[in-house]
């Protein structure tokens, strides 16, 4: 089987019910992506499929076939600069264990590439979809708002 992974194919074994995240930690070695939870429920495993914030520990790689996967380690631009969501977490100083960073950075990045110019409503409500061992809801918050008019300002394209 075929999957198209931070814009790389990459085949694997034909075994549909294995969850996306066994794939890419342990066969492809993108260890970006966390596991945590197991069941879907805390984020950390977040990729994006066709730019939509999914849980790869419960996503099948048969529903992924054929769609483009996006992990932590596809954000960067290829000159090796940060996104600006990767940037402003940094710069907010966000990151304390950072377990869950990953997944909280690809949730941010999918949201705000479909939602340009966020309400601090929006953020706290999709953002609270993701647990934070550490409790940096308020600094996960503002480098969000912060990414956005980043983002804003330097027109990124993912």
């Amino acid at each position: 089987m075929k999957l198209m992974i931070n814009g790389k194919t990459y085949h694997v074994a034909d075994k549909p019910d294995r969850p996306l995240l066994w794939i890419l930690r342990d066969e492809l070695g993108l260890t970006g992506t966390k596991y945590s939870c197991g069941i879907g429920e805390c984020g950390s495993c977040e990729v994006h499929v066709d730019g939509m914030a999914t849980r790869s520990c419960i996503t099948m790689i048969s529903e992924v076939k054929g769609r483009a996967i996006r992990t932590i380690e596809g954000l960067a631009a290829s000159d090796g600069s940060l996104h600006p969501v990767q940037q402003a977490f940094l710069d907010e100083q966000v990151p304390q264990c950072g377990w869950c960073m990953s997944g909280q950075i690809m949730r941010a990045t999918a949201f705000l590439e479909a939602n340009p110019s966020p309400t601090e409503e929006s953020i706290v409500s999709t953002m609270s979809n993701n647990y934070c061992r550490c409790g940096t809801y308020g600094r996960i918050k503002r480098a969000v708002a912060k990414a956005a008019k980043d983002m804003a300002k330097s027109r990124w394209k993912s």
